[in-house]
């Protein structure tokens, strides 16, 4: 492979791996730069080794230069990763990256379920005007939708022939009933039934109480306050019996039906106090209470309806308008929470970083309840009292990620890194990257034939004094994932077999 193929594939593979970083939910190492400035200011510090700068699976116990050109970064005595992800933060580091933190303490938690919906009519306040017998308009007292009405206003005249005609039978019974008192029985029992049949004929139709007879005319009056909401009445027109002539309603009291989403049911209830926010009015904020529950559940936006109800005396809620609800869910009972921002969440679990004392941080996952506006409860994972970071808390947690996840690349090492011994000779030497080109013999251990192949070098000391070509002796460790570090060369005798 020639230098520049080589050079390309190393640095796919250092893409590749920050790729896999935040596929994890491991964000790139921002913060890993930080132990060169510290190296700088302590001096004293133990190194233990040096690791790759773009976070590849890479060590070195002496410094050294990647592929691209770029230092590797020193790890202090105490820096060195783990499987927790514990991370360490010097002071002044804290404070250049604006580190803050807060406890987790019992509060109450503005929790409202924030939902939207629309005002519409009080439908147990809707009233409508429709004569069971038939006939013509003769004259129109309210001609407008949307006038306002009071009860009792007068609101048209109708003309009927059957209402003329059975208020004319009726009278002329109560006459010969009249008539016939003292008289033939038969003559008076004839005019009591025909009585009957007439005032039978007029209940039935059921004429307002507060119906107004001109002459041969009715004339209806509202029987609420409110607006009408549909006319159909138009001067002259004939009507059906039954026919919807006004529709009148009262707004004093309106009703805001909201859509509240599944998951959020359980934590509404009717009797509870909301808030209505209308665009229209956005300094008011108009107090209601849930009073109904819907029974059912809209499948295409998983919603129920929610019905409040409020106050309207002003006029100024107007049906169709859009509205903004809020429904206090939470309660008044203080809970354990922490601020939102102090919550990292991975997807599939959520972490908070737990202050440990001495400027250490450890990942803390937690199990989250109700979600506030500035809180969040938590119901597992801490304790009243525990700290945790609320401000640069995704650049520790990126530090953190990075450095468990060293740990797991060092694991073979720590145990002891295995070592094999093989002759050959040097092809060619990249002293600015730490790699070796090795012509070596076949390595039985490893099942390895004779070949060419690449070799990291623990330090370009190495082969001082052995130049390209000349038989060698050398030994090498497999540090796992593939890469193999050549730590110690020494020249043979030109024939000389393996040792």
């Amino acid at each position: 492979m020639n230098r520049s193929a080589r050079v390309a594939l190393a640095t796919f593979v250092a893409l590749a791996v920050l790729v896999a970083f935040h596929w994890r939910g491991a964000p790139a190492p921002l913060l890993a730069v930080a132990p060169v400035a510290a190296a700088a200011a302590d001096g004293e510090r133990k190194i233990l080794y040096y690791r790759n700068p773009m976070g590849l699976p890479d060590t070195s116990p002496v410094p050294k230069k990647d592929s691209m050109g770029m230092d590797y970064i020193p790890v202090y005595e105490g820096e060195g990763p783990d499987d927790s992800g514990a991370v360490a933060v010097s002071p002044a580091r804290m404070q250049t990256l604006g580190v803050r933190t807060a406890s987790a303490e019992p509060v109450v938690i503005d929790a409202a379920v924030r939902v939207v919906g629309r005002v519409e009519v009080n439908e147990r306040a809707v009233h409508e005007v429709a004569p069971r017998f038939g006939g013509w308009i003769e004259r129109l007292y309210v001609d407008a939708t949307g006038d306002p009405v009071r009860r009792g206003q007068p609101l048209f005249a109708v003309y009927s022939p059957e209402l003329v005609s059975a208020r004319k039978e009726l009278a002329i019974a109560e006459r010969l009933a009249k008539a016939a008192v003292g008289g033939d029985d038969s003559v008076r029992d004839g005019a009591r039934r025909l009585a009957e049949a007439a005032g039978e004929r007029l209940r039935n139709w059921q004429l307002p109480a507060n119906a107004e007879a001109r002459g041969d005319k009715i004339v209806f009056s509202s029987p609420s306050s409110g607006v009408v909401l549909d006319k159909k009445a138009v001067a002259g027109m004939r009507f059906q019996p039954g026919e919807t002539i006004y529709r009148i309603a009262d707004l004093s009291r309106v009703w805001v039906i909201a859509d509240v989403y599944e998951q959020a049911l359980a934590r509404v209830a009717p009797g509870q106090r909301a808030v209505v926010l209308i665009d229209a009015y956005p300094e008011r904020r108009f107090e209601a209470e849930i009073t109904y529950l819907y029974p059912t559940l809209n499948a295409p936006t998983r919603t129920t309806p929610v019905r409040l109800e409020l106050e309207n005396r002003e006029g100024l809620l107007r049906p169709g308008m859009f509205a903004h609800v809020e429904l206090a869910a939470a309660g008044s009972e203080p809970r354990l929470a922490v601020p939102l921002s102090a919550v990292i969440d991975k997807g599939d679990r959520q972490v908070v970083l737990l202050v440990e004392g001495d400027g250490r941080f450890r990942p803390q996952e937690v199990k989250l309840g109700i979600r506030g506006r500035d809180h969040v409860e938590v119901l597992d994972g801490l304790a009243s009292g525990d700290q945790v970071v609320v401000a640069a808390n995704f650049l520790i947690d990126s530090e953190s990620n990075l450095k468990a996840a060293l740990a797991s690349f060092t694991e073979p090492e720590a145990a002891g890194a295995k070592r094999y011994q093989a002759t050959g000779s040097i092809d060619e030497l990249y002293v600015d990257e730490n790699i070796a080109s090795m012509n070596h013999d076949p390595i039985p251990e490893l099942e390895w034939p004779a070949m060419t192949m690449e070799f990291g070098m623990a330090s370009a000391a190495v082969f001082d004094g052995i130049a390209p070509g000349e038989p060698i002796r050398f030994t090498f460790e497999d540090r796992g994932n593939g890469e193999f570090v050549i730590v110690a060369a020494e020249k043979r005798p030109a024939g000389g077999g393996a040792r």
